[in-house]
């Protein structure tokens, strides 16, 4: 590797190929020198900004987390429900948020460090339970979605029943149709 080649917004492009190394190979080929081989830099680079692996990727959790579509509640009144959630959880539930997910279950360090900042739920899949439930409630006030539904309550299911879903579907997504038949089960009477 050449030394003295300036590099531009390092944690992006090592983010960046983190996530290329998770589409390629999951979350078991997820290694520092993988990330630093594809991000095309020394292994050194990725322990100058980082203290170990587990702070790289508890960095790139909460990056994934701020990257979540926050636009949900915008579609409020707009397609139909069953519509808006099912392409919700189709952007949820991308293969790189998969992989992530399965570090999270799969690496106690990790979990460790995400919990000193959300001591409850799974990082990434919580946030998003959050944000469908703002667009539920935004459905809610709208009237297309009944008032005594619990937009809380079926966000976390949503989001649970569509991680089973999704999960192992990592290079192609379900079928469209699938998830929304999923999203017309759970949202049955709620509407």
């Amino acid at each position: 590797m050449p030394t003295g080649v300036a590099l531009r917004d390092v944690r992006q492009q090592l983010f960046d190929a983190a996530d290329r190394v998770l589409r390629r190979d999951g979350a078991g080929g997820l290694t520092s020198r993988a990330v630093t081989t594809e991000a095309g830099v020394a292994k050194g680079v990725l322990h100058r900004h980082f203290t170990d692996f587990d702070d790289f990727l508890a960095a790139l959790v909460e990056d994934r987390v701020a990257a979540l579509p926050h636009t949900f509640e915008a579609r409020a009144g707009t397609a139909t429900v069953v519509t808006n959630v099912a392409g919700a959880l189709t952007e949820i539930f991308s293969p790189v948020a998969l992989h992530i997910v399965a570090l999270i279950i799969a690496r106690d360090e990790l979990r460790a460090r995400l919990r000193r900042h959300r001591p409850t739920g799974i990082p990434l899949l919580t946030e998003a339970a959050t944000l469908l439930a703002t667009y539920l409630k935004a459905e809610q006030d709208e009237g297309r979605l009944s008032p005594q539904a619990d937009a809380d309550t079926l966000a976390l299911t949503l989001i649970g029943t569509s991680h089973l879903v999704f999960a192992g579907h990592e290079d192609t997504p379900p079928d469209p149709a699938e998830v929304e038949k999923l999203v017309t089960s759970v949202l049955a009477g709620a509407a």
